[in-house]
């Protein structure tokens, strides 16, 4: 990972003076206006943030105590219905010890006149349920309100209910729940108010229970609704939450009842939500209000825009400025590296341009001008030697060659004199093979010779190895009266042999070819054998450095010996070289 940013950085660096000099004009210049307006863009919108935060705490808080006046009218009338003796009595009567009374007709009708008498607004009152001691009941309003789960007129299950036990705690102060009690309306939430008799003998004794539904739509009048806030009444019991009242309504859907209170602002905060919440006093609840930043925060982020354009035009400018001024600056140093350059080429057609500025190149290429003169003459040293040790090989095997001939035909024929052919084809191709390679001393040889050349190894090198070796020709007719460095091809065949077809079991073909376009000769040694599994090691052999050596003497740089292999598959090793003039 290290050595991959290292690499990246690298490639990005800046290799000019110009671009260094422009780049640090860049980092002088265009970060601090970006860092100016950054924090100008932050400053505009936490104290925007601050005074919608403190603005809606007013509003919610407001919006609470409206809130209240509407629970409040809820236990006035509560109170009204609890301590009228006609009704108190109606309940007594209806839980006589040993009776099976229902409540009448009358005690709903007393009712009924009671709150109507007193103009009590009921507009937001979906019902009003009464029972008695033995839960008997009768509602106003609502007809659903007795609930589903009624049975010839009771509601035995209602004392074993949550909601029935906390409103026995509460001895007779209202308790509001989330909910309906009764049915399973979510339109609506209850209110209920443990009803007693205060002339109980020894304590204030139970006569029945008052549960009042209150339309949820009552909080329309609580909140200033609009088209960018949500509101949200919540009623939590430290584990998890029930949504009363959402606006809008499909806001619910991003409520889930299976969180607690924390976790669900959480939740609405990493959504990009502003949310401020207040406790109202009368029921517990919270009242929540939600503003999504984007809304809140179109002032500021034109702010931003605008401070962001008028740094870009700064900064478009300041890039300008340092463009036109590193461009002058360095035009002396960029025109001495052109000459320097220009110098070099003249001297050496390979000079390679650094990725460096124009101090780096200069300064390298002088370092290369004295490296490369000081290799040229050590190369044209060694090259003088190695002319003058070909000579001198040239000499030695050219020493009586008469008697190597004469010695090599006195053996063909004493072969065949005693009938054996293998020695005597064998003691012929080394003769002939011997003679091909000396060439009367000439360092020219034509193709078809070379060729002869190599079909007299192969001769040989068969008639030791039992025929494992087959020898395929494929040269161009044009070719075989050119004259080339002899010695260059048989190497490569005799490499070939030793290194790749004697290792291998079973047979082994050798393929040589050769062309002649445009003055081009392209000869290619190929083989099927073992193949070279590190081509590095290729030029430590004596044969192949022989051979690479002696082309780029006598033909110059522009010759090549290419060698290519696939482990298991075989070799190539291909030389081209063109013809030279004088030839």
């Amino acid at each position: 990972m290290k050595e991959a940013l290292r690499r990246i950085l690298y490639l990005l660096r800046p290799r000019k003076i110009r671009n260094k000099y422009f780049l640090f004009m860049i980092m002088l210049s265009i970060p601090p206006l970006f860092i100016l307006g950054f924090i100008s863009f932050n400053i505009a919108k936490n104290t925007l943030v601050d005074k919608q935060v403190q603005s809606t705490q007013e509003h919610l808080r407001t919006s609470s105590e409206v809130a209240d006046l509407l629970f409040d009218n809820i236990i006035k009338m509560e109170r009204l219905i609890s301590w009228n003796d006609g009704i108190r009595q109606a309940l007594i009567d209806s839980s006589e010890v040993g009776g099976n009374r229902e409540i009448d007709d009358e005690t709903g009708e007393r009712m009924n006149n009671l709150i109507s008498s007193y103009l009590i607004d009921t507009q937001d009152i979906d019902s009003i349920c009464l029972f008695d001691k033995d839960f008997h009941s009768v509602c106003y309003g609502n007809s659903d309100s007795y609930g589903a789960l009624e049975q010839n007129g009771t509601h035995q299950y209602i004392s074993l209910t949550e909601w029935y036990q906390k409103s026995v705690e509460a001895k007779g102060k209202p308790v509001f729940n989330s909910y309906n009690v009764l049915t399973n309306d979510l339109q609506t939430f209850s209110s209920v108010k443990l009803l007693k008799d205060p002339q109980g003998i020894f304590e204030e004794e139970v006569t029945g229970l008052l549960v009042v539904n209150v339309k949820k739509s009552m909080f329309s009048k609580v909140f200033n609704e609009n088209d960018e806030s949500n509101f949200v009444v919540l009623d939590s019991d430290g584990y998890s939450i029930r949504p009363i009242y959402t606006y809008p309504q499909s806001f619910s859907g991003r409520i889930r009842t299976n969180q607690d209170k924390e976790s669900l602002i959480n939740e609405l905060e990493n959504d990009q939500y502003i949310v401020n919440s207040y406790k109202n006093k009368t029921t517990g609840w919270s009242l929540m209000l939600l503003i999504e930043e984007d809304n809140l925060l179109k002032e500021s982020n034109q702010i931003g825009r605008i401070t962001a354009i008028i740094a870009l035009i700064i900064a478009i400018i300041a890039l300008y400025l340092s463009f036109i001024l590193s461009g002058r600056i360095t035009r002396p140093l960029r025109q001495l590296k052109k000459m320097v350059i220009g110098g070099a080429k003249e001297l050496y057609n390979d000079v390679e341009l650094t990725d460096k500025d124009e101090i780096g190149t200069i300064s390298e290429t002088f370092n290369r001008l004295n490296v490369r003169t000081k290799e040229l003459n050590e190369k044209l040293v060694r090259s003088e030697l190695k002319e003058r040790e070909a000579e001198l090989r040239a000499l030695q095997a050219q020493i009586k060659p008469h008697f190597l001939y004469n010695t090599l035909d006195s053996i063909y024929w004493m072969a065949t004199l005693q009938n054996n052919p293998e020695i005597a084809k064998m003691a012929f191709s080394l003769s002939k093979s011997f003679k091909l390679s000396l060439n009367s001393g000439e360092e020219l040889i034509p193709v078809s010779k070379e060729l002869e050349h190599i079909e007299h190894y192969m001769t040989i090198q068969n008639l030791r190895y039992n025929g494992r070796f087959e020898y395929i020709e494929q040269v161009d007719k044009e070719l075989m009266d050119v004259e080339i460095l002899k010695l260059l091809i048989q190497p490569l065949v005799e490499n070939a042999i030793y290194h790749g077809l004697e290792p291998k079991e079973g047979k082994g073909t050798i393929t040589v070819k050769g062309r002649f376009q445009d003055n081009l000769i392209i000869f290619n040694v190929e083989d099927d054998g073992v193949g070279i599994d590190k081509l590095k090691k290729v030029d430590q052999g004596y044969g192949l450095r022989n051979v690479r050596e002696r082309l780029t003497l006598f033909y110059g740089p522009s010759s090549k010996l290419l060698v290519t292999s696939e482990v298991k598959k075989g070799t190539k090793v291909e030389l081209r070289f063109f013809l030279r003039k004088e030839e």
